[in-house]
């Protein structure tokens, strides 16, 4: 069901590599949370293989209610084949205890799963949506995935998250400018147990400052002892402080004792700064 390949112009990039490897395949089961590197995989393995190609997403306490509906919307709109698996990393007591290889838990979990969906339908290999700028990140879990024999074919394209968004964008996919998302369980600081009533409360928090009118990249990340950090975009920083009554009122009734803002502009994984890894900057994706 291979088409014609998209024009591309000069400045964006070539992606006829990862849909050869694609197109290769004698089917795939694509790991797809609604984001835009896994939306990106999913329909480019859908425009190659067809109904050889399934997207799945996994279902957990630590996916948000509104990236679930999402990823099920997107599916539906661009005519995939979707499923929904449930995943219970939140059993696993090495998981739940946070530490700093909790990502390891939760990728073996879920390649768990998608391999038995795979053997299901014929012993297909199992992708990620994995770039090259993610190598270099704390991200254990991507080791984790590979050793169960996982494949990363963006990264075996040379695809870089610019990359991933410029293909996005000219394949006309509504994610190609959606902010980062990733898991609930990484707004908790290491340390703190990973629970649902925890997990609900930081949804709740994020929910409501959406409601009041905050948009693209922000976290309210859980430090501990009822304490919740909220980072925002640079722009956004003195818009929070201007209204830190109604905010802190807000993070309040989702379940917080006390509400912080953070200085800093937003940055992905600013838990990690306690790892020892080099300082972070404000996320680009």
């Amino acid at each position: 069901m291979a088409d014609r390949p998209v024009p591309r112009p000069p400045d964006t990039p070539d992606i006829s590599a990862l849909r050869r490897s694609l197109a290769a395949l004698p089917g795939a089961v694509v790991a797809y949370s609604g984001g835009v590197d896994s939306s990106l995989l999913a329909y480019l393995a859908h425009r190659e293989l067809g109904d050889r190609a399934l997207a799945v997403t996994a279902d957990s306490p630590s996916l948000a209610r509104s990236e679930l509906a999402d990823a099920r919307a997107q599916a539906a709109r661009l005519g995939m084949r979707h499923r929904v698996v449930t995943t219970a990393e939140l059993d696993d007591e090495r998981y739940a205890a946070n530490g700093a290889d909790r990502c390891r838990f939760c990728k073996e979990a879920l390649v768990s799963v998608l391999s038995a969906v795979a053997a299901e339908a014929g012993d297909w290999p199992v992708l990620l949506g994995v770039n090259t700028d993610d190598l270099g990140d704390h991200r254990p879990g991507q080791s984790a995935a590979r050793r169960m024999g996982a494949r990363f074919p963006m990264v075996d394209a040379g695809l870089s998250k610019a990359d991933v968004r410029d293909a996005a964008r000219v394949l006309g996919l509504p994610t190609s400018d959606k902010p980062a998302s990733a898991c609930l369980s990484s707004r908790l600081a290491y340390g703190v147990p990973v629970t649902r009533a925890a997990l609900r409360r930081v949804e709740d928090a994020e929910d409501a400052l959406r409601r009041a009118g905050f948009g693209g990249r922000f976290r309210v990340r859980d430090q501990g002892g009822d304490l919740a950090r909220i980072e925002v975009e640079a722009a956004d920083i003195g818009r929070v402080a201007e209204r830190a009554p109604e905010i802190a009122a807000l993070l309040k009734d989702a379940g917080f004792r006390y509400v912080t803002l953070d200085l800093e502009p937003y940055r992905q994984g600013s838990h990690n700064a306690v790892l020892g890894l080099p300082r972070l900057r404000a996320a680009a994706s």
